[in-house]
């Protein structure tokens, strides 16, 4: 079974046998086209995968069947909110939301209301759980990752980084400026900082900027995505570049990794890495037996891990109503998940996890780092 095919489009899916009336309803942002859907895609496919794992075991911790309303939001903040309010109206009692700041941020508007809990299924901004207590995380947050990415660097012996942005989105602006405050804190120096356009095509300007800076950087921080990152590390090093590129968990790719030589040696943030013998590495296996795909980024096992915070949250709450769990899951510790473990209780609902650093090979490859968590009292703020 190929990912096209655990993906429901704007398809209602039923899960289990148990009466709707009786169902957990939850509804999920799917973008299936669009600048999300490289990331929205398999975080579905491994949320859905692991929530008809449970379901096959009686639903949320055995006694909660759980229906998905899963519609399609083409990557369109506006349409998003229009699909949110749909899935509202269609009972859903919480919102699954795209793997972005800027489109959970929108969503979580629709579902203050009621307070039905929302939670990105990558977004990474922290800023995103600013509209209010029913609005979470669940992948390490940027300022998270930022923190371990420059300790990094600095440890690595870099000491001037110049920093790739991009104000269209919270993730592009946010990720690489959370990075070169703590750089700069750790003893190193931002020298520059250059700024572009989601969707741009061409970065010779900004390689130029670079290459006649007064002050030459070791290193090149950003959280450009796709297809931004592409084009602008195919211009650098075809400039003759050779500086040390990283960025966030957004290189975490294929299509990224299959770049070849022009990504050889780039570094990257990632929330997770299948070690042998760990959960998440026999997640890889149950999925590729149940479904003869493997999952080749970390947004299957976070998707995955989504679905565990829920019945976690549920069955902490003792209820499906929606603020309840929205109040559970604020107070989860040291929750149980596959990628790695979670924390909500004392943070601003950007869960405290394990952050990974990998980097990519010229053969399309990526090889494990380090695994570090943040140390949340030196956390830049939002």
């Amino acid at each position: 079974m190929k990912l096209k095919s655990l993906l429901l489009g704007t398809a209602i899916a039923a899960i289990g046998t148990a009466s709707f009336a009786e169902d957990y309803v939850i509804g999920v942002m799917s973008a299936q086209s669009g600048y999300l859907a490289p990331y929205d895609g398999p975080a579905y496919a491994g949320f859905k995968f692991c929530m008809d794992e449970k379901m096959a075991n009686g639903g949320l911790n055995g006694t909660t069947p759980v229906r998905l309303i899963v519609k399609d939001t083409r990557s369109d903040i506006a349409f998003g909110v229009q699909v949110v309010q749909e899935m509202l109206d269609d009972g859903a009692q919480f919102i699954v939301s795209s793997a972005d700041a800027d489109p959970t941020i929108a969503a979580a508007q629709i579902t203050a209301a009621d307070m039905v809990p929302t939670m990105t299924f990558a977004g990474t901004a922290p800023v995103l759980t600013q509209v209010g207590p029913h609005v979470f995380g669940s992948y390490p947050g940027d300022n998270q990752q930022g923190a371990v990415l420059a300790a990094y660097a600095r440890d690595q012996g870099f000491e001037k980084a110049w920093l790739l942005t991009s104000p269209d989105s919270a993730y592009t602006l946010g990720g690489p400026r959370y990075f070169g405050e703590v750089f700069e804190a750790n003893g190193g120096e931002v020298v520059g900082e250059s700024t572009f356009s989601l969707n741009q095509p061409d970065f010779s300007a900004i390689v130029t900027n670079i290459q006649n800076a007064e002050t030459a950087p070791d290193v090149i921080v950003t959280w450009a995505w796709e297809p931004d990152f592409p084009a602008f590390i195919r211009a650098l090093r075809g400039a003759g570049v050779d500086t040390q590129v990283m960025g966030g968990d957004v290189l975490d790719t294929p299509t990224v990794r299959g770049l070849g030589e022009v990504v050889d040696g780039v570094v990257h943030t990632s929330g997770g890495f299948p070690e042998e013998g760990s959960d998440y590495a026999a997640f890889i296996k149950r999925f590729e037996e149940a479904t003869g795909t493997t999952p080749d980024n970390n947004y299957y096992v976070n998707g995955c891990d989504i679905a565990d915070m829920i019945e976690q949250a549920v069955a902490a709450a003792g209820t499906t109503d929606p603020a309840a769990v929205s109040a559970a899951m604020a107070e989860i510790e040291n929750g149980k998940g596959t990628m790695s473990n979670f924390t909500f209780k004392g943070t601003d609902r950007m869960p405290l996890r394990d952050v990974v650093v990998a980097r990519i090979t010229g053969d399309g490859e990526k090889e494990f780092v380090l695994r570090q968590m943040a140390d949340p009292e030196t956390l830049p703020k939002p």
